[in-house]
């Protein structure tokens, strides 16, 4: 019996690694950073207004370029993640057997940078599992010729803009296609666009969720259509340990 599957679209931060590994607080603690110093923004009201522009725009550098703040991609980038300790990201052995194990396209879909996605991916030595990377720079080919800020909108997941983007750059059939996500938001835009959806690193599914996982390594039990076609060829032994 063949997959009703071709591709998994997995995300990348706090989906392929979990969230506790204090990247993404460093990542909030550098957005706030950069809302004091790069753009006046006092103190006491980082934090909220980086909630707020998360909550409304789908990411902070969408929202400030929208308010009108002339704040290049390249510099905002550079310095929400050029200062990470990626060292916390620890290589995933496990998590790279089951990869190969997956008889099924697997693409990166994320809303961050080239140089970060590398880095990441590079950190959990799964640098060779996927066939392409689909980031901040693929959804907004335009936003780097752009004069005036509030010129080209920044596009990011949940905007079903830009995952039909990413869509069409996969070349992948929505219906045919599993997608990862640890926001609730980006699955619920998923699902809208067809996608069949997959939360992660939650133990309660959303509304719009086929599936939940706690880890993405629990998709071999979660989500075993995915390896339909392997075992009826008797490719599932590495899956399996035997």
């Amino acid at each position: 019996m063949a997959s009703s599957l071709d591709c998994i679209l997995f995300d990348l931060d706090d989906t392929l690694y979990p969230f506790n590994t204090g990247i993404a607080d460093a990542v909030n603690k550098n957005i706030e950073d950069f809302l004091i110093q790069k753009c006046g923004i006092p103190e006491i009201k980082a934090p909220i207004l980086r909630k707020e522009l998360f909550e409304t725009y789908g990411g902070n550098l969408a929202g400030l370029r929208a308010l009108g703040h002339d704040i290049h991609p390249d510099d905002y980038h550079g310095f929400v993640h050029g200062k990470l300790a990626y060292e916390w990201i620890k290589p995933d052995f496990k998590l790279r057997q089951i990869l190969f194990t997956i008889p099924l396209r697997k693409i990166i879909y994320t809303n961050s940078d080239i140089k970060h996605a590398t880095k990441v991916l590079a950190r959990l030595g799964l640098e060779d599992c996927f066939e392409k990377i689909i980031c901040f720079e693929t959804m907004n080919p335009n936003l780097f010729k752009a004069t005036r800020s509030n010129e080209v909108p920044v596009l990011l997941k949940p905007s079903m803009d830009a995952i039909r983007i990413a869509l069409d750059v996969a070349n992948v059939d929505p219906r045919r296609t599993l997608f990862l996500d640890d926001n609730v938001s980006n699955i619920a835009a998923g699902k809208a666009l067809g996608l069949r959806t997959v939360l992660v690193g939650k133990s309660v599914k959303s509304t719009e969720a086929d599936y939940v996982v706690e880890t993405v390594h629990d998709l071999v039990q979660t989500v075993s259509e995915i390896w339909v076609s392997a075992e009826s060829n008797g490719d599932n032994e590495t899956m399996n340990g035997s």
